[in-house]
């Protein structure tokens, strides 16, 4: 896709989640827990604005089809400890589909360590859900100098695949550098995931459900390695765009994407 946390409970844990953090060290790393969103509350409460702020608006440079907005139809909790991001096939300020994007920008952002969220994703053909990071200086440098790390990428037509990738300058958009992970048995619309990435200053892995199936190490990039300061976080649902194509007549709205929790540590 283109600090003040929450009071939290202590929390120290220990992830042997192979050694990748690592990057060839020994040592397993020990995380512990400096933010982190349950999405506790009832059913059609806005997500917390100590932790989330929205991106209102259209396209976003991927040709993407819907309106997001600010609105409990789009973005709430559920009352079951989810937050809801769901996209609607409805007419809304010149577009097609309502859905929304939210982010961290301003509120937290961090570089290095383990950022994770348990999410249920929506299928569909033109179905684009993501849980993705940008650098915190964004607004000065512009993007991809920025630099983005796509924690998870789903094509909703391929309802067992997701994508894990990168974009930096001279390997932004289709040049990206991505790796896929497939379920054997089971799709991801169907269950719960749990979608990570690991991020050290030697590189970033990615995982699912704690296998690792990708790592980009600092120096694979053709260019610029610009991923050695603050990302923040951002997730959305987006219909249509140049990754996917457009919903068909086999697209069932509304879809929703339920983010049981979002969870973001440091190595000690």
């Amino acid at each position: 896709m283109t600090s003040r946390p929450r009071a939290l409970p202590a929390l120290v844990a220990t992830l042997a989640l192979f050694s990748c953090s690592s990057f060839g060290s020994d040592a397993d790393p020990t995380w512990t827990l400096v933010w982190s969103d349950e999405f506790e509350g009832p059913a059609g409460q806005l997500p917390d604005p100590a932790n989330w702020s929205f991106d209102i608006g259209t396209d976003w440079g991927n040709a993407q089809l819907e309106f997001d907005t600010d609105r409990p139809e789009n973005v709430s909790l559920d009352g079951n400890g989810n937050l809801a991001i769901t996209a609607r096939r409805e007419s809304y300020r010149g577009s097609a589909y309502t859905s929304g994007r939210i982010k961290t920008q301003g509120l937290f952002e961090q570089a290095y360590g383990r950022f994770e969220a348990r999410i249920r994703l929506p299928g569909g053909q033109g179905i684009w859900p993501a849980f993705w990071m940008l650098g915190g200086n964004f607004d000065s440098v512009g993007w991809p100098q920025c630099g983005e790390i796509d924690i998870m990428e789903f094509r909703g037509q391929e309802p067992s695949v997701v994508h894990g990738t990168v974009h930096g300058p001279g390997y932004s958009g289709g040049g990206g550098i991505s790796g896929r992970h497939a379920l054997q048995n089971g799709r991801f619309d169907t269950d719960f995931h749990v979608f990570a990435v690991e991020w050290t200053e030697a590189g970033i892995a990615w995982f699912v459900d704690g296998e690792l199936y990708h790592r980009v190490n600092r120096d694979d990039p053709s260019g610029e390695w610009v991923f050695d300061h603050p990302f923040f976080i951002l997730l959305n649902v987006a219909v249509g765009g140049r990754f996917l194509g457009p919903p068909d007549a086999s697209t069932q709205f509304p879809l929703s994407m339920l983010v049981d929790w979002v969870r973001v540590h440091r190595a000690d």
